[in-house]
């Protein structure tokens, strides 16, 4: 046994997915290094172009908006770091949860949750559909392409079910899965809430689009803001202010969430992986009070920030040109600038492929090549 996979041994939980313990991959490799096979899964996400091009995909403002608004990469990368500080925490798989965090939303087209309903509406018109979960997992089994004897990143099984078992209010809200996910899959989900959360209000805030005024109405940001009073005083520069707040509310809910599980697993005797997997419903989960108060600012964002008039401008434009530059590939196959496949099917498949994969300004620019 390498040393990594005795320390993995000895500190993580019984419940915890272990490196060694893993169901593997679909194509076997000759392993040409020491690194624990999630390590190899997070290497080859981080590598991946389609990771690379999170870099200019809206999360909510548009890619290129301003200089400090996240994209669909900061994200991804705040995920993976609220994950990797959970995983620590409750002595579960840092590795996996990382690569599943990385890889959430390889599959999420231009221009955020606006996109992704502009290509499902267009899928259902031709017989299909979208889902950016199933199109993460697309990408890293079919779509990437770095190795001569497969196509795909070759990802280990535990990550592939992360990726099709993940769950937010955004992602897949109220889908019941037959036979529940792993506890870091788990963990995963509630990362990217807190990650948007707070993230969302810092970005809303710095927009203009909601003001302090509005968030000191909720009992997150009221915690939030008289810890940070405690701490520095009252005379901080707004910026400053935010940003400790925002740090203490993410403290706030990984500290809630992680007493919760603990609470839960306890309750309910888990003591194994299959243990895990046997439990109907969620495992790790955030306290009844916290759920509440979540619910009502995520009520609050939905209103004031993500449908405010401004931000639908952008969306908006985002989905018609997207609706436009697929009717226009599928009724012009010539045009395609890859091969469009030989039948009708075949060609849906390849241009939503095509499409999901692009940034904001790969999109418009594709778009006023058509438009000229």
């Amino acid at each position: 046994m390498s040393k990594l996979a005795q320390n993995e041994a000895v500190n993580l939980a019984s419940y915890a997915i272990k490196s060694g313990e893993s169901a593997g991959r679909r194509y076997t490799e000759n392993v040409g290094d020491e690194r624990m096979c999630f390590q190899r899964d997070k290497d080859r996400i981080i590598h991946s172009k389609a990771f690379r091009r999170l870099d200019e995909k809206t999360q909510v403002f548009v890619a290129g908006s301003g200089d400090h608004y996240r994209t669909r990469l900061t994200h991804t990368l705040e995920v993976a770091q609220v994950a990797r500080d959970i995983a620590r925490r409750l002595d579960l798989n840092e590795d996996l949860c990382e690569a599943i965090a990385l890889a959430h939303d390889l599959g999420h087209p231009p221009f955020g949750h606006a996109g992704e309903q502009a290509i499902n509406d267009v899928m259902k018109s031709l017989g299909g559909h979208f889902e950016h979960n199933e199109q993460s997992r697309r990408v890293v089994e079919v779509l990437e392409r770095s190795y001569p004897g497969f196509d795909g990143l070759n990802l280990t099984i535990e990550v592939l079910e992360g990726l099709m078992k993940h769950q937010t209010a955004w992602d897949q809200a109220g889908k019941i899965f037959e036979i529940s996910g792993h506890l870091e899959a788990q963990v995963v989900n509630v990362a990217d809430e807190i990650a948007y959360t707070n993230h969302d209000m810092d970005d809303g805030l710095r927009s203009g689009l909601i003001s302090l005024k509005q968030l000191r109405k909720f009992k997150l940001w009221q915690v939030g803001e008289k810890e940070v009073f405690e701490k520095y005083g009252k005379h901080l520069e707004e910026d400053i202010l935010i940003s400790r707040v925002i740090s203490s509310i993410i403290s706030m809910m990984i500290e809630d969430f992680c007493l919760q599980t603990i609470e839960n697993i306890q309750k309910h005797k888990i003591k194994t992986v299959a243990d895990v997997k046997k439990h109907q419903g969620s495992i790790a989960e955030f306290s009844g009070d916290m759920k509440i108060t979540i619910k009502e600012l995520r009520q609050f964002l939905f209103k004031n920030f993500y449908l405010n008039p401004k931000i639908e401008a952008f969306t908006l434009n985002g989905k018609k040109m997207i609706k436009k530059l697929f009717e226009y590939y599928y009724k012009n196959p010539k045009n395609f600038p890859k091969s469009a496949g030989t039948s009708k099917e075949e060609r849906i498949v390849v241009i939503k492929d095509y499409i999901a994969g692009m940034t904001d300004r790969f999109l418009i620019q594709e778009f006023k090549k058509i438009h000229k």
